[in-house]
């Protein structure tokens, strides 16, 4: 992404701000994964999205209206011997010179350095109750501030929330981005069609799994948004099951809940399918309903309509089917309105999405289901799950999980299915499953 996008993005924040104010945001740590060995690093999705500083051990400081420059960034020196083990980073001159910021200081002197800038301003935003060291550091540069009162320097009076402007401003979408998550899932649809195609009994779990992070990475994209979950049989009624260690049996049905990332973006898609390539008539009837239900949530995603209306909608759709095929018994409208139908259907229709999987941004505004934007991004998964234990059904319905889950972009006079070119109908995934 060019860095012209994350200037606007600070040009935004700040005028939010307002003069006379500061706002701090802290990068993200390594974490020791053993000895001498550390997870792989992954950018704070606030930070990066401010700065696009893709390196641990950083802190940005925004000071609008401030003469030697608005935008300042800590981080590390630059190291010869880091440099010859680790590989190349920034450094101070790579901070001004590559990333934008205005000005550059060593991360080991923020200590001597920020406390400075907080002398006489109004009100400090930052992510609070996020980074315990942020936290703790502040508290102390505030209380040096105030020690010095009789000389005329004034500590910040109020601490505000970053997080409520910056998720803000996350929750719509810019071209730039959409372009990052449209190829996220073309990544990521081609390696569940991979799964599909590559998938029979006998097989384990892992082994489907592997096929899709070995299609992310064959396609330029080597982070996964999130641990891929490759479900067979009654191991689908477990919503986040990661395990991936069982053996994939004939006659069960696989759910595949996988996504790529692509430079901080996620893909998020789900799908459901028959172990042997082929639905059985129980499996068929339920997959439908699932399907329905997905397709008529799908149709309520407009501007100007509530977050709400697609779940209440997938809600109907599913209750209704349910009675039909003898999964439920009484009225539609009182099972919807006592929530029987969560024994089979417990989660919400679906999240935002975009830079986290579970992304940033309120659901509810003054208490009233948000109203949906064009920009706005998010998922569509209705699922049904039938405990293999539940003895209020039939048996040929025990031990099945299904969910279908697409991406949605909120357009301009409607929405756009960024996942569309996976597989969903029965007919289409017979069809390339035994194609294969």
């Amino acid at each position: 992404m060019k860095q012209t996008e994350f200037k606007s993005r600070r040009k935004q924040l700040m005028a939010y701000i307002g003069e006379d104010n500061i706002a701090i945001i802290s990068s993200a740590s390594t974490r020791t994964r053993n000895r001498d060995v550390d997870y792989p690093f992954r950018q704070d999705s606030d930070f990066y999205y401010l700065t696009g500083f893709n390196e641990p051990d950083a802190l940005a400081v925004f000071i609008p209206g401030r003469e030697q420059g608005e935008y300042i960034l800590f981080c590390r020196e630059y190291d010869e011997q880091k440099a010859l083990w680790e590989g190349a980073h920034a450094g101070l001159e790579g901070a001004t010179k590559s990333y934008g910021a205005d000005d550059s200081f060593p991360i080991d002197d923020v200590a001597d350095i920020l406390p400075g800038m907080l002398e006489n301003k109004g009100k400090v935003f930052y992510p609070m109750g996020r980074d315990s060291n942020l936290d703790h550091s502040l508290l102390e540069w505030l209380t040096h501030i105030r020690a010095q009162s009789r000389s005329g320097i004034t500590a910040p009076g109020e601490l505000v929330s970053l997080e409520h402007v910056l998720h803000e401003m996350r929750l719509f979408k810019s071209v730039a981005e959409i372009k990052l998550m449209k190829q996220a899932a073309e990544v990521s649809a081609l390696a569940h069609v991979r799964a599909m195609q590559q998938c029979q009994p006998g097989l384990f779990e892992y082994q489907v799994e592997a096929e899709l992070i070995h299609s992310f990475m064959q396609q330029g994209l080597r982070a996964v948004a999130y641990p891929s979950i490759v479900a067979g049989g009654e191991n689908a009624c477990v919503l986040h099951y990661i395990e991936n260690t069982a053996k994939l049996k004939q006659g069960d049905l696989l759910l595949i809940d996988a996504g790529a990332e692509c430079d901080h973006y996620a893909a998020d898609i789900t799908r459901t399918f028959p172990v042997n390539g082929r639905f059985s008539e129980a499996q068929q009837q339920l997959y439908q309903l699932v399907l329905d239900a997905q397709l008529a949530a799908i149709k309520q995603i407009k501007p100007g309509l509530p977050w709400n209306l697609a779940h209440e909608t997938a809600v109907e759709v599913l209750t209704k089917g349910l009675v039909q095929l003898g999964l439920l018994k009484g009225k539609v409208s009182k099972l919807i309105k006592d929530e029987v139908y969560k024994q089979f259907f417990m989660h919400r229709i679906g999240h935002w999405l975009g830079m986290d999987v579970h992304d940033v941004g309120d659901y509810k505004v003054d208490s009233e289901w948000r109203i949906l934007e064009p920009g706005m991004v998010l998922t569509i998964e209705p699922g049904l799950y039938i405990p293999p234990d539940c003895k209020k059904v039939d048996k040929k319905w025990r031990g099945m999980g299904i969910r279908i889950e697409d991406d949605v972009l909120v357009t301009r006079d409607g929405y756009e299915v960024l996942t569309a070119s996976v597989p969903k109908t029965i007919a289409e995934i017979e069809s390339i499953m035994q194609a294969a």
